[in-house]
């Protein structure tokens, strides 16, 4: 297979997911939880693993450290997904996720992570520039002491190489890298888009027009909007398409939106139309919505829901 054919993600701040379930989640009281699972996680990750189980051909860039980092190592390797690590000296953090069965609400704890110094951070940099591939996939949160543009500095020179660059990420580091340009798909969701944008975006016309505009601006070929369930919008500069949510039980929403930017950019990898990537990102978010935890779909999930959203599909 052909290197161009890599997509290699970067998760600059991954995570150890503990997802368990708990009769009720109550202040003070001892909760005992059950049916616990510890996944890798982080956006990158969790984008590399929905890459392998459609078929993909990934590799996954993490920054690990202390014995957190051995163990988010382990459980990569075991979920079979070819990795990259990046050695650090802070800890890997370990996130938590509650399934609340009294009320059915899902509780999520998430450390901020390690500091990461200068010379990490340029160690990761050369690690990607070692990775090649034809697409990177910059997702998730940066650790602190990571500068804000990182984003940004890694789009430039992965574009440099001739790689092709999506950006799921929020605040700071993603209005760098828009500001800097010239990457293929971003994928915010729409808190993130209004807290990018500085402005609320209630109705569906002023969704559609903001993300045209992002996309007639040079930040991204592609801007998708992720709206929770009331759907997702997608945006080039010559056409918008929205798509309502998957008719599935909604039982988590954690890695959603990776399982969305994953399906989408393998579509878009293997030289599919924006709006059949776009079908399979969302075919793919509803997949994961309706598993609990950090429980990631099968693709016979996704092949399923892409045939109901390829339905739905309209040009607005």
């Amino acid at each position: 297979m052909h290197q161009d054919s890599l997509i290699v993600t970067l998760t600059p701040n991954p995570s150890v997911d503990l997802a368990c379930e708990a009769e009720a989640v109550r202040p003070v009281r001892k909760i005992r939880t059950r049916h616990e699972r510890f996944d890798p996680g982080g956006g990158g990750v969790n984008v590399a693993r929905v890459l392998r189980e459609l078929g993909g051909r990934t590799l996954a860039v993490v920054l690990a450290g202390g014995v957190t980092g051995r163990f988010i190592e382990e459980l990569i390797d075991a979920e079979g997904v070819p990795r990259r690590s990046v050695a650090i000296a802070g800890r890997t953090r370990i996130s938590q996720i509650v399934q609340d069965l009294s009320s059915g609400l899902e509780y999520r704890f998430v450390p901020e992570g390690p500091e990461v110094s200068a010379a990490e951070a340029q160690a990761t940099l050369a690690a990607l520039a070692e990775a090649g591939g034809g697409w990177l996939v910059l997702s998730g949160s940066l650790p602190r002491g990571m500068p804000e543009d990182f984003f940004a500095r890694a789009a430039a020179e992965a574009r440099g190489r001739g790689q092709r660059v999506v950006v799921d990420s929020s605040g700071a580091p993603l209005r760098a890298a828009i500001a800097a340009g010239g990457l293929e798909l971003v994928k915010p969701s729409l808190g993130e888009f209004e807290s990018l944008l500085g402005r609320k975006l209630p109705e569906a016309a002023a969704q559609e027009e903001a993300a045209q505009a992002l996309a007639r601006s040079g930040a991204a070929r592609l801007v998708a909007v992720t709206l929770g369930h009331r759907g997702a919008v997608l945006a080039s500069a010559e056409q918008v398409w929205r798509l309502p949510a998957p008719d599935v039980p909604v039982r988590g929403a954690a890695g959603a939106g990776d399982s969305f930017v994953a399906a989408m950019t393998l579509s878009l990898a293997r030289g599919e139309p924006a709006a059949e990537a776009f079908a399979w990102g969302s075919a793919a978010g509803g997949a994961t919505v309706a598993q609990s935890g950090t429980a990631h779909a099968q693709r016979a999930e996704v092949v399923a829901l892409h045939a109901q959203m390829r339905r739905l599909l309209r040009a607005v």
